[in-house]
This record gives C-alpha cells, sequence and structure tokens, in this order.
C-alpha cells in the first residue's frame, strides 16, 4: 500500500478510535486512553517535519473538537511530535542520514519501550497539567498521568503485538 495512503488511514482511523471509542472508556471515573499519540510514534523520521507537525496539530485539535477540551490535545501532541526526533537520538543514536532507514518496529524493544513510555509520559503530564490546570492537585494530576499512561501503554503494546502478527 502506498505510505501516503497508509498515513492518512492511520490518522483516521485513530482519529476515529479516539473520539468514538476510547473516549466512552472511563476507567475508575477518570483514566482514559489516549491512544491517538501513536500516531508520533509511527509517522516516518524520513518525512519533512513542518507537514507532519502540522498533522499532528490537525489530529489534536480534531479529538479536541470532539472531547470540548479546547486545544490541550493539540498542545500536547504538538510537544511530543516536536521532541520526538530528540528521543530519537537520545534511545537509538540515530543521526539525520539514519532516519530514511528508520523503523521502530525493526528497533530493539528495551529501546522502544523507553522511547514509548517516554513520549506518552510527556504527552499525558502535559495534557493532565492543563486540564486540571492548578498545582493544588499535583497529586491528582501525577495519578491520573500514571494510570492513564499505563492504560494507553498497554494498548499500544498489546495492540502493535497482535498487528505485528497480522502482518
Amino acid at each position: 500500500m502506498n505510505s501516503s495512503v497508509r498515513l492518512i488511514l492511520l490518522f483516521f482511523g485513530l482519529l476515529f478510535l479516539q473520539v468514538f471509542i476510547l473516549n466512552n472508556i472511563l476507567f475508575l471515573g477518570h483514566i482514559n486512553p489516549y491512544l491517538y499519540i501513536v500516531f508520533v510514534f509511527l509517522y516516518p523520521l524520513k518525512e519533512n517535519r513542518i507537514p507532519f507537525l502540522f498533522y499532528t496539530f490537525l489530529l489534536g485539535l480534531g479529538v479536541d473538537f470532539f472531547s470540548d477540551s479546547g486545544g490541550i490535545h493539540a498542545f500536547s501532541i504538538l510537544i511530543i511530535a516536536y521532541a520526538r526526533l530528540f528521543f530519537v537520538k537520545l534511545y537509538f543514536r540515530k543521526v539525520a542520514t539514519d532516519y530514511a532507514f528508520f523503523k521502530l518496529k525493526s528497533e530493539p524493544f528495551g529501546k522502544r519501550f523507553n522511547y514509548v513510555v517516554t513520549l506518552t509520559l510527556i504527552h499525558h503530564l502535559i495534557y493532565f497539567s492543563f486540564a486540571n490546570f492548578s498545582l493544588q492537585n499535583i497529586s491528582g494530576v501525577i495519578l491520573d498521568t500514571l494510570f492513564s499512561s499505563i492504560f494507553t501503554l498497554v494498548l499500544y503494546f498489546l495492540g502493535s503485538y497482535i498487528f505485528t502478527k497480522i502482518e
């Protein structure tokens, strides 16, 4: 399948999944998986960075539109999209010439795990910090970040395991 078609399907598939299914899951009243951030993990590094940042912003804005969250999703996904290259260099020791050949699924599991966990925790911490917008509830922010990150990571790794077995 063409790379552009796969990215479009990934974009709309994650948007649909997040908006119509995952946003309706509230485990223990406030723990929600945010699987739409997988777009940041799976978007190819060899592509131009400006359209990537624009697409992630649109994805976050789409989730915000349906969630009535006022731009928090767009801001938090844009931050991890911008920081992605730093963590690719940090965890995978890649340079600009390696980007064209970089595939996340071909990297060792330990490095992939650290990369995905770091970006997920950053996203969730930013999201819940702005959602609460108060330092009086910092323990709630940390607990929501931790539990939602665990829920998101379990779904991501379970999904990536299932879809790699299908291919």
